[in-house]
């Protein structure tokens, strides 16, 4: 019956492994490096009662760290939404002068140690640092502030928008563009029916990576923050000072806070992705 069967329905043999032991694999790796850690969150978090949980989470402290982290996140996601969507554009349409020098420094965010780079724009956001004392006369504060945070998720957030976007600009058919001029749009109309709807599914995309990376950011942040509570204290720090003072259900359960509200931005992001995606399409 087998044989039969294989000569009716002859399967073609690859060098490739099947889908089976591929699915297991992909399986067993994301178990144990993505579900495992995130079960053991939940389980530890599961030991506190839902009173204390709520005490824990809806204290002032932990309140204003959230909201620093979470929403000075989505405000630099957007800025490098906007601004890395400006820079694919230049070095995708133009060619100018050490442009490849430029597109490597789009790179170093991503090499460079989160420690040095909040160092780094510590000194130069201080207030006898060099942008910082330019901007010390004008009233505007950077280091040790909410801005100085902000600062800090907009550097290491932008390699994410920008290399996203980049291959689907480059891929991007100009005589599209030509052919949207010759029948009388103009600049702004072509970018709006022509270029966005094409590379919005990846600016979408860029969008939620800069920001599960911003929410989730520690070494860049605490040099520049100040970490003062109630003013420049992000959550990812709280966290680590509720370990070192033993409290870890503190700790967990602002974890699993943390977890859930970047689960819900994340999927809420994507459904945006998909929608623009079927719109793309049609």
């Amino acid at each position: 019956m087998s044989t039969l069967a294989n000569r009716l329905f002859p399967q073609r043999r690859t060098i490739m492994p099947g889908f089976g032991l591929t699915l297991g694999l992909t399986l067993t790796w994301l178990s144990l490096i993505v579900l495992l850690p995130l079960s053991a969150l939940f389980i530890k978090t599961s030991e506190i009662s839902f009173a204390r949980f709520v005490d824990i989470v809806t204290s002032e402290r932990t309140l204003h760290a959230l909201q620093i982290s979470f929403g000075l996140s989505l405000v630099a996601a957007v800025i490098n939404m906007v601004f890395g969507a400006l820079v694919v554009w230049v070095l995708v349409r133009y060619d100018f002068p050490l442009k490849r020098a430029v597109d490597a420094l789009i790179d170093i965010p991503f090499a460079l140690p989160t420690a040095v780079a909040g160092i780094a724009l510590t000194a130069l956001y201080a207030e006898n640092g060099w942008i910082g004392s330019l901007l010390a006369p004008l009233g505007i504060k950077v280091a040790f502030t909410p801005l100085g945070i902000l600062v800090a998720l907009v550097f290491i957030g932008v390699p994410f928008v920008v290399r996203t976007v980049q291959p689907v600009l480059a891929d991007l058919d100009k005589e599209l563009e030509d052919a949207a001029a010759s029948l009388g749009a103009d600049r702004w109309q072509t970018i709006r029916r022509v270029i966005l709807p094409a590379v919005w599914p990846a600016l979408l995309t860029g969008f939620a990576l800069a920001f599960a990376r911003a929410v989730g950011e520690y070494g860049s942040v605490i040099f520049i923050a100040g970490n003062l509570p109630g003013i420049s204290e992000i959550a990812p720090l709280l966290i680590v000072i509720r370990l070192e003072e033993f409290r870890y259900a503190d700790a967990t359960a602002i974890a699993a806070v943390m977890l859930v509200a970047a689960f819900i931005m994340l999927f809420i992001i994507n459904r945006l992705q998909h929608w623009a995606e079927s719109r793309g399409a049609r």
